[in-house]
């Protein structure tokens, strides 16, 4: 809350804003300024100045502040398990392995780590003040192996699921690049034929009194274009970007409307479909195997899911729980699953066997996920191969069509 403080000093009436729990706070907080004789404090909304400075320090914080890098913290985390493995105290642990981090935010959580620690406070209370960074699925597991008294153990199982998310990726990164770089390398090329290739063609032209072929015109049409309002449309895009980008973050049915659209997108669907899918199942064994009740798991499954449609669905399983109608009912009813899946959690509910059966469906997803990004340069193939028979058609018949019709201008003039 907002006050506006009026004050006496040197005969004159002046005003400051103190922001305040309640009136009386507000009159304290201006009693220790010692600004002038207190007169009335008044609750106002938060200033326009104080927002300002608020959004600017949010901007900046984001701009300088250095993430986790998730390779280092899956080393980090092999490390403490071995040394808690090897009967060394915690404290001695977290200070040997945070001498050598070199990422500084990641430095930070174990130095604060370390620090509470000393002062009595458990590991996963601690880790909860990162968990934007480290995510709650760090937490979760630490809980769990502060609940059943094997520490270590959790460390070791949270490296092994970090790691295979970031396996994941680099494979991802690693089967996307080539293709990346050829449509970059096309736009590029195409950029500097329009501006700077095809322009001449028209100066020749005009000075023979000839028509430039319709192929040649839309190019010169569209350098024209790109002159005037290119700057305005990367202008534009950037604005967008930046809109689209806080309103995903701010309101949930933005965020909902584009992770459902993005499932759709050729390829990209289906790599964060089956991503996210055996990522959920991969997590939600290890958290039963490692003997969490099913809802808690569950919940610690849904965090590492990062598509907020699928998080949304998936969460259906837990009423399915909640209303007592059993894991497989809940997996159908989000309609993401495929029916072998569902009858093997169904097996593995009445058999006793829902480890195993989790284990098989969280390979099943994770084996289609590795299919599709070890293809995908395969699958990218036919649209990089349409793309570039379209650039050279269009450049072909843009440029050597006026090159043909140039004898004829010529005998024309």
């Amino acid at each position: 809350m907002y006050f506006i403080v009026t004050y006496l000093k040197n005969g004159e009436k002046l005003k400051k804003v103190i922001e305040a729990e309640n009136k009386l706070d507000a009159s304290k907080k201006f009693k220790v300024l010692k600004l002038g004789i207190f007169l009335r404090a008044e609750e106002t909304e938060e200033p326009f100045e104080i927002k300002l400075e608020k959004l600017k320090k949010e901007f900046l914080d984001k701009i300088t502040r250095s993430k986790i890098d998730l390779e280092e913290y899956v080393a980090v985390l092999e490390q403490i398990y071995v040394m808690l493995d090897a009967s060394l105290s915690l404290n001695d642990v977290i200070s040997n392995v945070s001498e050598n981090v070199k990422n500084k935010k990641l430095k930070e959580v174990l130095d604060t780590l370390n620090q509470d620690i000393r002062s009595g406070m458990n590991v996963s209370s601690s880790l909860k003040k990162f968990e934007n960074e480290i995510g709650k699925l760090s937490i979760s597991m630490v809980e769990l192996g502060e609940q059943t008294g094997m520490l270590a153990e959790s460390f070791r199982d949270l490296a092994e699921i970090l790691s295979e998310i970031l396996e994941n990726r680099k494979k991802l990164k690693s089967a996307t690049r080539y293709p990346m770089f050829i449509l970059f390398a096309m736009m590029i090329a195409f950029t500097i034929v329009i501006l700077f290739v095809i322009p001449p063609f028209k100066n020749i032209f005009e000075g023979l009194n000839a028509e430039l072929p319709l192929p040649t015109r839309f190019l010169l049409w569209l350098e024209h274009f790109l002159r005037t309002f290119g700057p305005w449309i990367l202008l534009g895009s950037v604005i967008s970007g930046i809109v689209i980008n806080f309103l995903y973050k701010k309101y949930e049915e933005v965020e909902l409307i584009i992770d459902k659209w993005m499932l759709k997108v050729y390829i990209v669907g289906d790599v964060i479909n089956y991503a996210m899918l055996g990522r959920f199942l991969y997590s939600f064994d290890k958290m039963v195997g490692a003997g969490i009740p099913i809802m808690d798991a569950l919940d610690t499954a849904l965090g590492v899911v990062e598509n907020f449609y699928l998080k949304n669905q998936l969460s259906k399983i837990k009423s399915s729980i909640a209303e007592g109608r059993g894991l497989a009912s809940g997996f159908s009813e989000t309609g993401l699953f495929e029916k072998m899946v569902i009858q093997m959690i169904k097996s593995g509910e009445d058999s006793g066997a829902l480890n195993r059966m989790l284990s098989k469906a969280s390979k099943y997803y994770r084996g289609k996920y590795l299919n599709i990004v070890e293809n995908i340069s395969a699958l990218i193939e036919p649209i990089l191969i349409a793309a570039i028979a379209g650039f050279v058609i269009v450049l072909a018949f843009g440029i050597f069509l006026p090159m043909w019709g140039m004898a004829d201008a010529v005998k024309g003039k």
